[in-house]
């Protein structure tokens, strides 16, 4: 059994960030391991495609400090579907939302399609975010506090960018000067916070809400990554990503949102144009408009696709179409009404007989002279 080598002992509290944390939660599988390293904090990911003699060398690093790393645990299909489950039943109100968004849980390879749903459906993609993060948060907290880790994320601290990296620099340090010991004995009161039933049981705020303001987001501002006892073998294995707020994801393939937004399906489409979605709306509008007509009196199939040529003729010009000029060419096609014929002067000349001789008299209208006139 190889012995285990002795590591210094840091005088703080592990400074992570929560976002890598996250990330390497989320993308830990039977295909890619994640450790996070005990003394000062980093994030090892072992990556398959370095060579033979690098993977050797690390794996001997791992077996020797067994008791410096932990292997991050993987994000099972069970656990992925209770993440989205619990989105869809906390967070989703919309009841046909709701319905198919368990039918793309239940299907295969859900975990991606249930992203693209989201990310197809706006109003639900914030809620998701959310949800995501505070479940993640929980998840990651539970893990630490099961290995009884004192930690504190870089994210919640409120100490200034350059004290902070004085602590970083003076970690193993046990005299230091008064501005880093006041920011050690602030990240050991933040770090007993995360083992309190608060931290995995947020309560909402009582009293009355703030007003509401206008949200701005501002990506946090990190400091720079600082480690002195990385030895030589995982130096190329060190998982260090920028945060930005696209860079985190669900996905188990793509590292951005980005990335992950362009493999959707239906993505490459082009944007209609919005002439010819105009153009769209008017000839669907003349189809309903003749299928009417077909079913009162009928039309022809060559008078429709003439009405719809004239129409379409007269959108591609790039000016508007004067008000009338398709009514005019509706009238020219449609039928005109029906009624009875008229009736032939003879047959006019035989009914005025007729009348005559059952003493039927046509009825004329008698003008009255002007008042003040006698009639005659």
């Amino acid at each position: 059994m190889a012995k285990t080598k002795k590591q210094p002992k840091a005088q703080s509290p592990l400074i992570l960030r929560f976002h890598r944390l996250m990330d390497a939660f989320a993308k830990s599988d039977d295909e890619r391991d994640f450790y996070l390293d005990l003394v000062e904090g980093f994030i090892i990911f072992a990556d398959l495609d370095k060579n033979l003699e690098e993977l050797d060398l690390l794996e001997k690093e791992l077996m020797e400090s067994r008791e410096r790393y932990r292997l991050i645990p993987k994000m099972t299909f069970y656990e992925t579907k209770k993440f989205m489950e619990g989105f869809v039943n906390e967070k989703v109100y919309d009841i046909d939302t709701k319905e198919k968004l368990l039918d793309v849980i239940a299907s295969k390879e859900a975990r991606e399609n249930f992203l693209e749903f989201i990310y197809d459906h706006l109003t639900e993609l914030e809620k998701w975010q959310q949800y995501y993060h505070e479940r993640s948060r929980i998840r990651v907290i539970e893990w630490l506090r099961n290995h009884e880790i004192q930690f504190v994320f870089e994210e919640d601290l409120d100490i200034t960018k350059n004290v902070l990296e004085k602590v970083r620099h003076q970690l193993f340090d046990v005299k230091v000067p008064k501005d880093v010991q006041n920011a050690r004995e602030t990240i050991v009161t933040k770090s007993k916070t995360y083992y309190s039933n608060e931290a995995l049981n947020p309560r909402p705020k009582r009293g009355r809400p703030p007003k509401q303001a206008a949200k701005v987001e501002v990506e946090p501002q990190y400091t720079v990554d600082v480690y002195k006892t990385v030895p030589a073998a995982v130096r190329p294995y060190l998982f260090m990503p920028d945060f930005t707020s696209t860079s985190v994801t669900f996905s188990a393939k793509f590292d951005t949102v980005a990335q992950l937004i362009a493999s959707l399906r239906g993505s490459s489409r082009v944007k209609i144009d919005s002439k010819l979605e105009a153009l769209s709306q008017r000839l669907e509008s003349l189809r309903h408009l003749s299928d009417r007509l077909k079913a009162s009196d009928g039309l022809g199939i060559g008078d429709e696709e003439r009405m719809i040529d004239a129409v379409s003729s007269l959108s591609e010009t790039p000016a508007t179409p004067k008000r009338g000029k398709i009514s005019d060419i509706a009238k020219g096609l449609l039928p005109k009404k029906r009624g009875r014929p008229p009736k032939e002067k003879a047959e006019i000349q035989e009914l005025m007989q007729k009348k005559r001789k059952a003493g039927i008299k046509q009825v004329t209208q008698i003008k009255r002279p002007a008042k003040g006139k006698k009639e005659e």
